[in-house]
């Protein structure tokens, strides 16, 4: 039997970091056309709500493990076959970009396995939104000729020759997923000699309502409180270009009461 006849079609696509605004013009057309939209928690509520079609079904997928918040892969992965399956324009939406950090593979041997259409739309990702809404240039002449993109999520893997090269590079640092890391990434950075005048952002839910920027110095970290993990995302960026924060930041920051991601669940259906 010719599969293709009946199967619908999946996109991959990042919708940006938070921002609404912020989503590419082809990601949301397919987003106003879409008959299922399977989310991400990181996804703008707002940007669903104002822009998905209203007898679209809309699925929450997210993952938030520190809450204990937590859809299967194996669960997104059937959701996709299953719609897709009965002729369905299937948009998988994900926080920031779709293809850093994001479980993305799965999601391509699934549809590729099944022979379903796809397409990948890249969105901007947290670090991007991060360092432009809070006036730090990732990169910038006699700051940073680089930037790595990085995550803590398993210290016991990051082995002795990482920590001396992290501690002595001048590439910008960005660590996703990494907030209930940091003071453990701060100490060993620390302790393997880094220029104690390097600047370290916390950056929370960046691109909202709800941005929360911190800023300190590895010297700072001495007498300093580090502040508190609370809303996902939280970016840390570490490096020399931290210090233009000062010089360049451009959003006037409130104080951050409320997880700006967790507003509006009513308009989701959770996955089952």
């Amino acid at each position: 039997m010719n599969t293709q006849s009946y199967l619908g079609r999946v996109i991959l696509a990042g919708a940006g970091p938070g921002d609404p605004d912020l989503i590419s013009v082809k990601a949301l057309k397919y987003l106003q056309q879409a008959d299922v939209v399977l989310t991400d928690r990181l996804v703008s509520p707002e940007l669903i709500e104002k822009n998905a079609r209203k007898d679209a079904l809309v699925i929450y997928v997210g993952k938030q493990c520190s809450k204990g918040i937590h859809t299967p892969q194996q669960d997104i992965n059937q959701l996709i076959v299953e719609f897709a399956q009965k002729g369905k324009l299937v948009l998988r939406l994900k926080g920031g970009d779709a293809t850093l950090f994001s479980n993305i593979l799965d999601e391509l041997k699934t549809v590729k396995l099944h022979n379903i259409p796809y397409e990948i739309i890249p969105g901007i990702s947290a670090a991007l939104g991060a360092a432009s809404y809070t006036g730090i240039p990732l990169t910038a002449r006699g700051y940073s000729r680089g930037v790595r993109f990085l995550t803590l999520y398993d210290l016991s893997n990051v082995k002795y020759q990482q920590w001396t090269e992290w501690a002595d590079t001048d590439d910008t640092l960005v660590f996703y997923m990494s907030g209930q890391k940091l003071l453990e990434l701060t100490q060993k950075l620390y302790s393997f000699g880094i220029d104690p005048e390097k600047g370290i952002a916390i950056v929370q839910q960046a691109t909202t309502p709800n941005q929360k920027t911190t800023i300190l110095s590895f010297s700072d970290i001495r007498h300093k409180k580090l502040p508190e993990f609370q809303y996902v995302p939280t970016l840390i960026i570490i490096g020399n270009v931290v210090n233009l924060h000062e010089h360049y930041a451009w959003i006037k920051e409130g104080a951050t009461s409320t997880s700006y991601f967790d507003n509006h669940k009513n308009i989701y259906q959770n996955a089952v």
